[in-house]
C-alpha cells in the first residue's frame, strides 16, 4: 500500500479517536447550545429545540455527565448555555459548576426549553435557536456530533453547508471509501508507528481509565463487575467483556471521565478497544503489537459503520465487538484469511441486534456483542467457519459488510421508526 494511504488511513484515525465526556448525543446537544449562545452573545431568554427521532432515541436515559444526576434534552441543552464551554467541543461539560447545576435545575422547572421531534432530517440531527431582547439565534448540527452545518444571527447566515457524509446519512465518500479489509490489515502490518501512537495510546489511557472505575464502583446495573463476580475472572474472555462493559456502566451513568469515541460513539469506543488491550496484557504483547492491533480494530469499525450511518436501529456495539474480535485475531497472529472469517463470523451470528437507545442496558448489549465475537474468533480458529450463501454472508468479506450495512441502513428503516413511537408512548 502506497504512502498516501497509510497518512489518509491515519488521518481517519485521528478524526475518529477523539475525546468525549458521556454519551455523545446528550453532549451534541449541550454543544450546539454552547455555540448558540456564544453566538447570541447573551444569555437566551428561551430555547426552541428541534431534532431527529435518534437524537430523542438516544439522550432519553442517559444521565448526562456533570448534571448532579440528571437526564435529558432539555437538561443537556440548558447546562451547555449555563456553563458548557464550546472550545472543548465533545467536552463541553467538564467544567460545570454547582452554580451551573442549580441554574439548569431553575430553568427546567420554569419550563425553559421546549423540545420538537423535527421530520425529514438526517438521523444525527440537533436545531437549537435562542432568542433574547428581540435578537434571535439558531445552531444546527447535523451528520456528526459536532459538525455545524448552519449557524445565523439576526437572520445573518455566518455558516450554511451540507452535513458531512464521512460518517452522514449518505453514503460516506472520499477517505472512508478507500477501506476495505485487505487494505485495513497491510495498513496495521507496516503503517510507520509514529503515525498512529499518539491516538492509539490516549485510547489505551483514557478506556482503561473509565473501564477500571465502572468496575470499582457501583454505576447502572453493573454489568462489569457482574461478570467478574459470579465467572471466572481469571479468563481473558471474561475480563475482555467486564472490562468493556464496565466502562459503558460507568459512562451511561454520568461518570465524568472522558472517553476515546469510535464512529460518533463512546460505547463503541470501549468495545473496539478495550477487549483488545486484555488480551494483550493476558498474552504479554509488546506496546508497538497492541497499537497496531487497535488501529485495526478501530478500522475494521469505522468500515463498518460508514455503510450504516451514525445513528440506526443496529445496535453499533455489533460492530464495534466485531472491529475487536478483528483486533485480537490480528493481535494472536491469525492470517489474513482468519481475520477476513472472524468478522464474518460476528456478523452472521448477532448482526442485528436492535437499539433501542442509549441507556444502562448498553453494557449488557456490549457483553453479549464480545461474547459472541469471542466464540467467532475461536471458531475460526478452528476452522468452523459460517460460508457464502448463509443468511447474508457474501461471497468475500466485502459484500458480507456491505450486506449488513444495507440491513442497518435500509432494512431496519422502519425497525427504528417503531421503536421511537414506542418510546414517544410512555
Amino acid at each position: 500500500m502506497s504512502e498516501a494511504y497509510y497518512d489518509l488511513f491515519a488521518d481517519i484515525l485521528t478524526e475518529e479517536l477523539e475525546p468525549a465526556l458521556g454519551c455523545t448525543e446528550p453532549i451534541a446537544i449541550a454543544y450546539c447550545a454552547s455555540v448558540m449562545r456564544q453566538t447570541l452573545g447573551q444569555y437566551p431568554e428561551h430555547l426552541h429545540i428541534r431534532t431527529s427521532g435518534n437524537i430523542i432515541k438516544n439522550v432519553k436515559a442517559v444521565t448526562v455527565p456533570n448534571s448532579g444526576g440528571m437526564k435529558g434534552i432539555e437538561v443537556a441543552a440548558i447546562l451547555g448555555v449555563t456553563g458548557g464551554r464550546a472550545d472543548l467541543v465533545l467536552e463541553v461539560l467538564s467544567c460545570i459548576t454547582d452554580e451551573d447545576r442549580k441554574k439548569a435545575s431553575e430553568l427546567l422547572e420554569q419550563h425553559y426549553a421546549e423540545v420538537e421531534l423535527a421530520s425529514d432530517v438526517p438521523s444525527l440531527y440537533i436545531e437549537i435557536e435562542g432568542t433574547a431582547e428581540g435578537h434571535r439565534c439558531v445552531c444546527t448540527v447535523s451528520g456528526e456530533h459536532t459538525n455545524i452545518t448552519h449557524l445565523e444571527k439576526d437572520g445573518k447566515i455566518l455558516i450554511n453547508r451540507k452535513a458531512s457524509c464521512t460518517r452522514g446519512d449518505e453514503k460516506a465518500t472520499g477517505a472512508r471509501e478507500s477501506l476495505s479489509v485487505s487494505r485495513i490489515i497491510d495498513f496495521a502490518k507496516h503503517v510507520p508507528l509514529e503515525k498512529i501512537s499518539t491516538c492509539i495510546d490516549r485510547q489505551i489511557e483514557y478506556n482503561t481509565k473509565i473501564a477500571k472505575e465502572g468496575l470499582s464502583n457501583k454505576y447502572g446495573v453493573s454489568v462489569g463487575r457482574t461478570l467478574l463476580t459470579h465467572y471466572d475472572a481469571s479468563d481473558v474472555r471474561i475480563r475482555a467483556r467486564a472490562m468493556a462493559a464496565a466502562g459503558s456502566d460507568a459512562r451511561m451513568s454520568g461518570c465524568s471521565l472522558p472517553v476515546i469515541i469510535n464512529s460518533g460513539s463512546g460505547n463503541q469506543g470501549l468495545t473496539v478497544s478495550l477487549p483488545v488491550i486484555e488480551y494483550a496484557r493476558e498474552y504479554k504483547k509488546s506496546h508497538e503489537e497492541l497499537v497496531r492491533a487497535l488501529a485495526l480494530s478501530n478500522l475494521i469499525a469505522i468500515h463498518q459503520k460508514r455503510y450504516i450511518g451514525p445513528l440506526s436501529a443496529f445496535c453499533g456495539a455489533v460492530n464495534a465487538a466485531t472491529g475487536a474480535a478483528a483486533g485480537i485475531c490480528f493481535l494472536l497472529g491469525g492470517s489474513d484469511e482468519e481475520i477476513s472469517q472472524t468478522i464474518t463470523d460476528v456478523l452472521a451470528n448477532v448482526g442485528g441486534i436492535v437499539c433501542d437507545g442509549a441507556k444502562p442496558s448498553c453494557a449488557a448489549k456490549i457483553s453479549s456483542a464480545l461474547e459472541a465475537a469471542i466464540l467467532s474468533y475461536e471458531m475460526t480458529k478452528e476452522g468452523n467457519c459460517f460460508k457464502k450463501g448463509e443468511g447474508l454472508v457474501g461471497g468475500d468479506i466485502e459484500k458480507t459488510i456491505e450486506s449488513f450495512g444495507r440491513v442497518g441502513r435500509q432494512g431496519m428503516k422502519e425497525t427504528d421508526v417503531e421503536i421511537l413511537k414506542i418510546m414517544l408512548e410512555e
